[in-house]
């Protein structure tokens, strides 16, 4: 269940808890904004590439 949690925490779905003391900083922000675009676009390339094979088949 750990890579659906962090899945959902990329995508906003669910909120990380912090710790205390825990410092976000910009990079950090950055590098989960990359990850979100990243798992979209890869997203969108398996529904086009089901809807292609899925024509082909039928």
């Amino acid at each position: 269940m750990g890579i659906l949690k962090q899945f959902a925490s990329y995508l906003y779905i669910k909120k990380d808890k912090k710790e205390p003391g825990e410092k976000k900083d910009i990079y950090l922000k950055m590098m989960h904004g990359m990850n979100r675009i990243s798992i979209l676009v890869f997203l969108i390339a398996m529904l086009i590439i089901l809807v292609r094979w899925l024509i082909k088949v039928l």
